[in-house]
């Protein structure tokens, strides 16, 4: 697969057009932080698109002050956070996509890293990256060592990624249905996999290119829809596997949970020697 709209631009190296998609609803403490971790990274095929269906708490009086900074602003209801999501990259037109919530960051440097392994990756159609996960004033919490990230692994907790921290080009967009409305808890996690499932491949960069915030009125946060967050899960599989999770499942879950957080300990430990 060739990268499209390839160019050298200078001083500034490779460059090919990069669409970000912010989703925003009532989270104004947190989004001029959001809004400047993409607009500092200075980089020059940037393509950000804000979607808002309806901040009552001075989000929308903010995102305006960007002008034309932001390429796009919808401001229109929606049908819950995956709606809001398709809204916005139906308006894309880059090379690559990526989305990032209103509380949640891109690190310096993140869409330059991005653009250049897909640039050398010409066959890999998403990129992960590492990242942080931080609490509500920025302090980092913990370390996320992108890997393995497989349709088996994801269905079974085997896998470590950041949505914060992954890319991928149009074309593996494509090969779904976009976000599933359906879903309220883990649309982004029904992208990637869907991706995957359709063929997409998955390449790894080994640098730190996003932030995950974790606060008390966040979804994750704050423990709320956790049976809404099952029901959409094992839909999620049936949809993809092809069949009901069953007891067999749930031995298999156990087991690579375990793998990975012994694997978590051995890079732990690694870092820690070093």
């Amino acid at each position: 697969m060739a990268a499209e709209n390839v160019w050298m631009t200078g001083d500034t190296g490779p460059a090919m057009k990069i669409s970000i998609v912010t989703l925003s609803f009532n989270q104004r403490r947190y989004l001029k932080e959001a809004i400047e971790s993409v607009l500092q990274q200075r980089y020059p095929e940037l393509e950000y698109i804000v979607v808002d269906p309806g901040s009552r708490d001075g989000s929308r009086e903010l995102i305006e002050s960007y002008g034309d900074q932001i390429a796009a602003r919808i401001f229109e209801p929606d049908g819950g956070a995956a709606d809001g999501l398709n809204k916005g990259f139906a308006q894309a037109t880059g090379d690559v996509f990526a989305f990032l919530n209103a509380d949640d960051l891109l690190l310096p440097g993140a869409l330059q890293q991005v653009a250049q392994q897909f640039i050398e990756w010409p066959d890999i159609d998403v990129v992960i990256g590492n990242g942080y996960v931080v609490d509500g004033e920025g302090r980092k919490m913990k370390h996320v060592q992108a890997r393995q990230f497989t349709v088996r692994r994801y269905f079974y907790g085997g896998c470590r990624w950041l949505q914060q921290a992954t890319f991928f080009r149009r074309s593996a967009f494509a090969l779904t249905r976009g976000f599933n409305v359906e879903n309220k808890t883990c649309w982004d996690g029904e992208l990637f996999v869907s991706m995957v499932a359709a063929g997409a491949r998955v390449g790894y960069v080994n640098s730190d290119l996003g932030s995950f915030r974790i606060h008390g009125t966040s979804i994750s946060g704050s423990g709320q829809n956790m049976i809404q967050y099952k029901n959409d899960s094992r839909r999620i599989f049936r949809n993809i596997v092809g069949r009901e999770w069953g007891a067999w499942d749930e031995v298999l879950r156990t087991y690579f949970r375990a793998e990975i957080f012994l694997r978590d300990r051995l890079v732990s430990g690694q870092a820690g020697a070093r």
